[in-house]
């Protein structure tokens, strides 16, 4: 399987860079790039063939990963078109759904689209799936592999619950660091330097995420083991319920998904 990026940017880099690492040599990877600032950044960062043109790039692979912005996809995704010939194509351009992207490409029905959050970057995203009924099971392995490299993935039957996964897991990251955000203020408050608030809450985090992995028991199992009556936890976690903490964090997952749907139906559009 040789693999096509079109887009050389951060994302792409995190597939690269994953793809890489998992196995496959520079000769099954290519980039389409149009500036030679990054084409030249690739080539010393990765050893990958890097070009600036698109029926070069595409006339060597099986499968064409779209990772432009979204606001260039309709563009480039026509300017592909015609040069397409039983690929794969896999779009992680954020919001644009993929029967546009079909649409784009004259009707073009092997597409998959794909949403993974910034986690990326450290190998450890989750990914949310769709394809068209027109990839067939191979593709959507193919696409799988490709996503894996850099960290797990989920398929979806519905393309809409791709807004869900972009509510979720896309933002999620955002507001995890706005948890640690807060809980560094606190700690600094009551007398805890910058480094000491730094290592408590990271490190907090990603110790409860493994006891939650590691667990087969559901979250509000989990955190009622650690909330012993009349201690600390109790008093933190009341205060928290008085606050409406819970239910504010529902309505901004359900914001976020609202306005993907919004992005959505904008980016669609042309």
């Amino acid at each position: 399987m040789n693999i096509c990026f079109i887009g050389g940017g951060n994302m792409a880099g995190a597939l690269l860079g994953g793809l890489l690492q998992q196995g496959y040599s520079p000769a099954q990877i290519g980039v389409v790039e149009i500036s030679a600032g990054q084409r030249d950044k690739i080539k010393h960062e990765f050893n990958l063939t890097a070009t600036g043109e698109l029926a070069e790039g595409v006339s060597r692979a099986s499968v064409v990963v779209l990772a432009v912005k979204p606001q260039q996809l309709s563009t480039v995704a026509r300017e592909l078109a015609p040069l397409l010939s039983d690929h794969l194509v896999i779009s992680i351009a954020a919001g644009i759904r993929a029967k546009d992207i079909s649409r784009w490409m004259g009707g073009y029905g092997r597409v998959v689209r794909a949403m993974p959050n910034t986690p990326a970057f450290v190998r450890a995203a989750v990914t949310g799936l769709y394809a068209l009924p027109g990839v067939d099971g191979e593709g959507r392995l193919h696409a799988e592999s490709i996503l894996c490299a850099v960290g797990s993935v989920l398929w979806c039957e519905r393309e809409e619950l791709l807004d869900a996964v972009t509510a979720v897991a896309g933002s999620g990251p955002a507001y995890v660091f706005y948890f640690i955000e807060a809980v560094q203020k606190a700690g600094r408050e009551l007398g805890l330097n910058a480094a000491q608030t730094r290592q408590l809450s990271i490190e907090t985090v990603i110790g409860a995420a493994k006891l939650a992995i590691q667990s087969s028991e559901d979250a509000a199992v989990l955190r009622a083991r650690v909330t012993s009556p009349g201690g600390t936890t109790e008093r933190a976690i009341a205060s928290l319920e008085r606050d409406g903490v819970a239910d504010a964090i529902i309505r901004a997952v359900n914001e976020a998904y609202q306005r993907s749907r919004e992005l959505g139906d904008q980016l669609g559009t042309g």
